[in-house]
């Protein structure tokens, strides 16, 4: 096999150097037909390219192994976890397998109408689906943070629709998983080695699934520009995964309502009747004093001072009588709900406005300069990813909110918040914490030098990561000794959390 990959590659470099002689022969120096004669060879040298490639493509055997090594591993690891883990990646293991077979016709067919394409990848497109909306289903689940590292990370099969360069998306949603990936290991890393070694083995299957991008499509899927016409029914859609032991899992939850679609639809009007009313006498226009008392003279208090003296005093009240029996009072209106303000991704002039999102684990703010800023604001149960280099990040009145995020020029400001999760993938060179109760932050190996200015805040972590790929766990401290020299004054960490 490694022999066909070196004549593979034998062929490539030389169709690229008799493509360069032909582009740079000129009439004057060779005979008129020697132009044509080179473009015939290169054609020909493609056609062995393609017949060297077909079903037996050395990226095809390649792809072959991934699935047999590092996918089989992960699975056997995930069967011995069991439970919902085991169902999801059951359906995680459809969509490779699928690609599996996409990849096949791929090495046997030309480049297809954009129809036919959407239709081989339908039963890829369709799995991950499945996995997504697994995680969906079950977000009260005690192994939620499994769930969500592989819903996270499964987009990362959808490479083979990106050109020119489809390496770095796989990494980019390796990495998005890697939030979750991360609470697993600190979640299980001192109770459960089975689950510690579940966060290695995905790990792994996307770093070889990254080298195998890198190496075999380095600037699109390679397609065989010699081969077949592709069918839509080249690829048939897989077969329902297997059901684990002690019964069939459930079938995948419908997609969640789309955010936006949900808080801009109105809601139904409480008291429409009375509504009603109310316009109908509004609209009577100068009509609408006729119903009015007239104020006569004798009601007018400038006209009776007696009038201006107020009520009488209260008199006693009467004794309670044990015969009465009092008439129940109808249950007073309940209080209109403070109505949900719409949720809100923007830019406004060079700053990104992130608000009011709740319960959404996808939000994404895609930086295209570094001058932007990202503001964050009222937004709880969801997790923010900032993904390219921002100028600087403002949480600001957050509640249960993760933010996952590249790199920052200046400063993350956490404000006002609670519980808060931050993760950085490459630089941030301060992080301010003000008035907020629990704050976790993930630094990465770039970010060892950044520096933490915290105020009127508790619960706050900074977790290091380690050689083997673990985080190790680190309090902030928050009580402080202080006294007089003589001087001036001196303060130090209190020794119980020092």
């Amino acid at each position: 096999m490694a022999n066909l990959a070196d004549l593979i590659s034998q062929l490539d470099k030389l169709s690229v150097d008799l493509r360069t002689c032909a582009d740079n022969t000129k009439s004057s120096d060779v005979p008129q037909d020697s132009g044509e004669k080179l473009e015939q060879l290169i054609i020909k040298l493609q056609g062995i390219k393609g017949d060297v490639g077909g079903a037996q493509a050395v990226f095809v055997q390649e792809y072959q192994s991934l699935l047999a090594d590092s996918l089989a591993s992960f699975v056997a690891l995930s069967n011995e976890i069991g439970g919902e883990v085991q169902e999801q990646v059951a359906i995680f293991k459809k969509a490779f397998d699928a690609q599996g077979k996409f990849i096949v016709v791929a090495s046997e067919s030309k480049p297809p109408s954009q129809a036919v394409l959407m239709k081989l990848l339908q039963p890829t497109s369709e799995a991950i689906a499945g996995v997504q909306e697994f995680r969906e289903k079950r977000r009260t689940s005690a192994v939620f943070n499994h769930l969500s590292a592989l819903s996270e990370t499964i987009p990362a099969l959808g490479w083979v629709t990106i050109e020119p360069k489809p390496g770095p998306f796989v990494k980019e949603m390796s990495d998005a998983g890697q939030f979750y990936s991360n609470r697993v290991l600190k979640d299980f890393k001192d109770k459960d080695v089975k689950h510690v070694n579940w966060v290695k083995a995905l790990l792994k299957l996307f770093k070889d699934l990254h080298a195998y991008v890198l190496k075999y499509h380095t600037t699109g899927l390679v397609w065989n520009k010699q081969g077949k016409e592709a069918q839509a029914s080249d690829v048939p859609a897989a077969a329902a995964p297997a059901a684990p032991a002690g019964g069939a899992p459930p079938p995948p939850p419908p997609p969640p309502a789309d955010l936006h679609a949900q808080s801009s639809a109105p809601a139904p009007a409480a008291g429409g009747d009375e509504r009603n009313a109310l316009f109908a006498e509004l609209n009577k226009g100068s009509d609408i004093t006729k119903g009015l008392k007239k104020v006569t003279s004798d009601m007018q208090t400038h006209k009776n001072p007696n009038l201006r003296q107020g009520p009488k005093p209260f008199g006693a009240p009467k004794p309670f009588k044990a015969t009465s029996v009092s008439k129940p009072t109808p249950a007073s209106a309940p209080v209109a709900a403070k109505a949900k303000k719409e949720p809100k991704l923007a830019l406004v002039d060079k700053k990104w406005m992130v608000e009011h999102f709740d319960n959404n684990p996808a939000v994404e703010v895609n930086v295209t300069h570094m001058k932007q800023s990202v503001y964050v604001f009222k937004c709880s149960n969801s997790v923010i990813q900032v993904k390219g280099k921002v100028n600087s990040v403002i949480l600001d009145n957050c509640k249960k909110v993760g933010l996952v995020m590249e790199s920052a020029v200046s400063a993350v400001d956490i404000i006002n918040s609670q519980s808060i999760k931050l993760q950085m993938t490459d630089k941030v060179p301060i992080v301010n914490i003000d008035k907020t109760d629990g704050a976790m932050v993930y630094l990465s190996a770039n970010s060892l030098n950044t520096e933490f200015v915290t105020a009127k805040s508790s619960e706050m972590n900074i977790l290091v990561p380690q050689a083997d790929g673990e985080f190790k766990e680190f309090a902030v401290p928050e009580q402080f000794r202080t006294s007089w020299d003589g001087k001036k004054l001196q303060t130090e960490c209190a020794e119980v959390v020092g």
